[in-house]
């Protein structure tokens, strides 16, 4: 009976011995080449060629092939999400002699309406969210007001009778300077956030939105500055053709669209003058393909060519041909990204795959342009996830998809 009952136990401890999960380690490591996605026009080869010689045309003709620069008299005005989802704000000019008004509703920019109250310079509004409404709250008014929608208007934006007025809009710790247009405010409602703030700033395409385009430093060569507004401006067209609900906007002003920094850009010491010329040489350019406008992506760097649409994000667009960009390759030209590292944390890669955790990472396809096609995260309990390469690079802003996983990973 000992017997017995020793076998029996002898067989259930090898049955039932616990295997213990591998540990999730505290980061991964990485080292690559590049920044950004990589499709289209990369704008460390487009400085390169302009160094040489080359012309916007001739710079955009190469990361677009088969692509046209045209003439266009289209200049509407577009909604800038110059803030997303937001719980409150404040908007003040330091102007001299500077004037805003507040108003109910969201008004065409051709509409006139009464004020809810005048601010002189350095007065301050407060916009917070109150139930189903947006508050509006001053020291300088009688009385807070409510509404859904507010827009707010300043003195010398179109006339440009005297000194311009300059708005200050804070929100999320920065503070960022508006010079034309109009603001508007509209409660939105997130379907994980609930009731938000969609701040937009109202502006035409041709001077007042592009004046505030912040893709690449002003002091570039003349040639490449010209390129990149032609690209934006042929991006604004072609991406901005409608207002988006979730944001109020035809564009947002940051890199899910294009970077609008505002004033900002064009009042760059000695630099914004030249940003602004390459904007009025410019005027009308649009890059076309087959008689189109298209919306010509760009990226700040490569890992040596440039990727193409169907690879980074599955569709495919005839124009964006994988071309040469040894540019991007090289130290001198591309101190910062010409080959880079980083770490990042566990929780930034389990968050990635959608798992609690990750125990280990393997690279599973590379696209013929050299970028990670698919990478494979495995948790401690065994379970599996895969995702693009760029989804991966987006979701960990890690710098680009031309990407090795370090210490021993493969």
């Amino acid at each position: 009976m000992k017997k017995s009952v020793a076998i029996l136990s002898l067989i259930l401890s090898l049955t039932f011995t616990p295997s213990f999960a591998a540990e999730a380690p505290a980061n991964f490591s990485f080292t690559g080449s590049g920044y950004g996605h990589g499709v289209g026009l990369s704008q460390i080869g487009g400085r390169a060629m302009a160094m040489a010689g080359e012309s916007s045309t001739a710079i955009l003709s190469y990361y677009f092939p088969g692509s046209q620069v045209e003439t266009t008299s289209v200049n509407p005005s577009l909604r800038i999400n110059i803030g997303h989802l937001l719980t409150t704000l404040k908007v003040q000019t330091n102007s001299t002699g500077g004037v805003f008004n507040l108003y109910f509703g969201d008004l065409a920019e051709t509409a006139t309406a009464l004020p809810v109250h005048t601010f002189a310079g350095k007065q301050s509004l407060n916009f917070s969210i109150v139930g189903s409404k947006i508050l509006a709250t001053s020291a300088h008014m009688p009385a807070p007001h409510t509404a859904t929608r507010f827009t707010l208007r300043w003195t010398g934006t179109r006339a440009f009778d005297g000194p311009p007025t300059l708005m200050n809009v804070t929100h999320t710790g920065k503070t960022t300077k508006y010079r034309h247009g109009q603001i508007q405010l509209r409660l939105v409602n997130d379907k994980k956030l609930g009731k938000r703030i969609a701040l937009t700033n109202t502006v035409r395409l041709e001077d007042e939105y592009l004046y505030g385009v912040s893709e690449v430093p002003s002091s570039w060569p003349n040639e490449m500055l010209d390129a990149q507004v032609i690209a934006s401006r042929s991006y604004a067209l072609a991406k901005g053709a409608k207002i988006r609900s979730a944001c109020n906007c035809n564009l947002y002003g940051s890199i899910s669209d294009q970077l609008f920094a505002g004033y900002s850009k064009e009042s760059e010491k000695t630099y914004g003058a030249l940003w602004k010329a390459a904007v009025d040489r410019t005027v009308g350019k649009v890059l076309t393909y087959n008689g189109s406008v298209i919306a010509p992506f760009f990226t700040s760097s490569t890992g040596g060519v440039t990727e193409t649409a169907v690879n980074a994000w599955g569709s495919e667009l005839a124009y964006t041909v994988s071309v040469p960009d040894s540019a991007s390759a090289r130290i001198d030209i591309n101190p910062r990204y010409a080959t880079w590292q980083k770490v990042i944390d566990q929780k930034v890669i389990a968050a990635a795959f959608g798992l609690v955790d990750v125990v280990s990472l393997e690279i599973l396809s590379r696209n013929t342009t050299g970028t990670v096609g698919f990478i494979r995260a495995t948790s401690s309990a065994g379970i599996t996830v895969e995702i693009r390469g760029e989804t991966f690079r987006s979701r960990t802003l890690l710098s680009s998809a031309w990407f090795n996983l370090s210490e021993g990973l493969s």
